[in-house]
Formats: structure tokens, C-alpha cells, sequence
């Protein structure tokens, strides 16, 4: 950059916009090998039936989230209920029209992920990483609780989900585990209405009504 003597860009290398384009494209790549939604685009709003008893007050927050995302939204419900489908809505649609860096990963699939970066022949390391999953635009962590819990994975979803709760970044977790069985120090920062709404979905198993309709 042309700039006189104590300027703050003075000297300082800036990078053209085919670089940052070069840049932006690497980082999307990375973000897609990392993420599961692939196999999920076809999990859109548009093929989400939102007329299920006890569904309506989600499916309305996370569209409107998927307009606005500001914040954490936690999706709470037994296996079926639609909170994994929801959350993948939300995310395809910000990749979509936002053309936001997206995460959507089931939580034990990004532990062994991370672990498997320690690897000698993994062209990824450990900190690259860990530094793109806690700085995603939006990070969809589903089954949070499914994981196995050891003392490592304990660690580093804290050190992950504090760094996206103290930077307020947005993120949507999913579970259906009680908040008691969670690390408290998640648990604690999931239950600050601040940051994060709380919807507990009641509609019954899909994959059990889908079953029944057929067989009728």
C-alpha cells in the first residue's frame, strides 16, 4: 500500500482480492471436509413439515435464527423429534444465502476428528483445526452428550465451547440428555438465557410415524 511514513500501513504487506479469494476458498474447503452436511442438503426448511404437535415453536425459532443468527440455540428432544433436522436446516441456509462458514458436526465424529490430527501422516495439524471449528461463523454441535467422556474430550469441548460463548459466536447444540448429565461448566453456560434459548421439543419419533403410515 502507498502510504507515507507512520501510517499504520506503512510497509505492511496487504493482500490483493484474488488472494483473499484464494484464501476464502481454502478455508471453505476445509470447513466442508470437516463438516457432515453433505450427506444432510437436502435437510431444508422447505422439507421440514412443521404441522407436527409440539414442533411449531422451534421450527418459527430456528427460521427466524436462520435469518438473524445472534446468540445459541439449544434443541432439546428424544430420538426423532426433528432438532437434528432443524438445526440442519439452519445451517444449510446460512451456507446458502449467507455464504457463512459452517460447521455441522456429530460432537463424538469431532472428537475422534481432532484426535485423529495427532496422527505423523495427517497434512492437518491439531491447531489449525481446533482454531477453525472454534472460529466457524456457525458451529452445529449435534448430540452433545453421546460422546465418550473422557478427561481429553471433556477438555476440549469446554476450551471449545467457552471460547464460543465468551466471543459470543453462533451456535446450535443438540441432545437429549438431561442438563444434569452434562459437564456442569457446559450445562452452566447452556442455561444462560443471555446467550442461549433453550427449546425443548416434544413431538414424537418421525421414523416411528413415518413407519406407521406406510403400514397402514
Amino acid at each position: 500500500m502507498d502510504a507515507p511514513v507512520g501510517h499504520p500501513n506503512f510497509g505492511r504487506l496487504i493482500p490483493c482480492d484474488c488472494k483473499i479469494e484464494e484464501q476464502e476458498g481454502k478455508w471453505r474447503r476445509e470447513y466442508e471436509e470437516m463438516s457432515n452436511l453433505e450427506r444432510l442438503e437436502d435437510w431444508t426448511f422447505d422439507a421440514f413439515d412443521p404441522a407436527v404437535p409440539g414442533i411449531r415453536e422451534a421450527y418459527e425459532v430456528c427460521l427466524e435464527y436462520s435469518e438473524n443468527p445472534d446468540g445459541w440455540l439449544y434443541l432439546v428432544g428424544g430420538y426423532g423429534c426433528g432438532k437434528t433436522h432443524l438445526a440442519a436446516a439452519v445451517a444449510n441456509a446460512l451456507l446458502t444465502h449467507q455464504r457463512m462458514r459452517v460447521i455441522f458436526v456429530v460432537v463424538p465424529d469431532l472428537l475422534d476428528h481432532l484426535r485423529s490430527t495427532f496422527a505423523p501422516d495427517q497434512p492437518h495439524s491439531y491447531d489449525s483445526r481446533f482454531q477453525a471449528v472454534r472460529n466457524a461463523d456457525l458451529l452445529v454441535l449435534d448430540d452433545l452428550g453421546t460422546e465418550n467422556a473422557t478427561p481429553w474430550a471433556r477438555e476440549k469441548l469446554y476450551q471449545l465451547m467457552n471460547h464460543r460463548y465468551n466471543n459470543r459466536r453462533p451456535t446450535i447444540i443438540t441432545s437429549n440428555r438431561n442438563m444434569d448429565e452434562l459437564d456442569g461448566r457446559i450445562a452452566s453456560r447452556l442455561s444462560d438465557g443471555r446467550i442461549c434459548q433453550a427449546l425443548f421439543i416434544r413431538a414424537g419419533d418421525f421414523r416411528v410415524r413415518r413407519t406407521r403410515m406406510m403400514n397402514r
